[in-house]
């Protein structure tokens, strides 16, 4: 079963891909970390998404694209979770014609449902390990000490994508962008709600009830 799990920023898509890969066999996808990672590492894909990526705002669909059709090929057949992708109704066009070249389908469109205010509220709290790329939250998941990681020591820092500026651009971007893709994913049959504003666990549990 190959699926697209998606949901505002904050709506905690990374946290249970990593958990449908660790528990269910998945290949895990993640758009976000695949172009921060080509950020960091200077590729020509990385400068090109680097100044949209820091002012909040999508990267352009062409780069997406080109960037998950190469990584999908690697993949031999493997189920896997598009996780940040796709962001628009363009892009689950070109995901569907991507996968229909590869005799692939998508089975499953599971949207996890957070109400704005928590959101903001997730986001703006939230750092990340620069080393191993954790996730912690200053009040929900705090570090045993301060700016440090529990499981590797590196740095723990603010995404220069989750100060309260910032956020606010990538709410607007997904309000106007990606909540059409609920009435796309609908009209193929294949779309699916989970609440996302339960605890990590119970969300897990929705999540695998979906996917029987």
């Amino acid at each position: 079963m190959n699926i697209v799990l998606f949901g505002a920023p904050g709506a905690g898509k990374g946290t249970q891909s990593s958990l449908l890969e660790k528990r269910l066999g998945y290949v895990q996808l993640s758009t976000g970390d695949l172009l921060r990672a080509a950020v960091k590492a200077q590729s020509e894909l990385g400068k090109r998404a680097h100044s949209y990526m820091d002012r909040g705002d999508l990267v352009p669909d062409a780069l997406v694209v080109e960037m998950v059709a190469e990584r999908l090929k690697e993949l031999s057949g493997k189920k896997f979770i598009l996780d940040g992708f796709p962001r628009t109704p363009p892009q689950a066009v070109a995901l569907g014609e991507m996968l229909a070249t590869m005799g692939l389908k998508l089975s499953k469109a599971v949207f996890l449902e957070v109400p704005q205010e928590e959101l903001f509220e997730r986001l703006v709290g939230r750092r990340v390990c620069s080393k191993c790329g954790a996730i912690f939250h200053i009040k929900s998941k705090p570090t045993r000490e301060e700016g440090i990681c529990d499981l590797c020591g590196g740095a723990v820092v603010q995404r220069k994508d989750d100060d309260a500026n910032v956020i606010s651009t990538r709410l607007k971007n997904y309000e106007s962008a990606t909540l059409p893709l609920k009435e796309y994913y609908s009209n193929l049959g294949v779309y699916v709600g989970v609440p996302g504003n339960l605890d990590t666990e119970k969300v897990f549990e929705g999540l695998s009830e979906v996917l029987k």
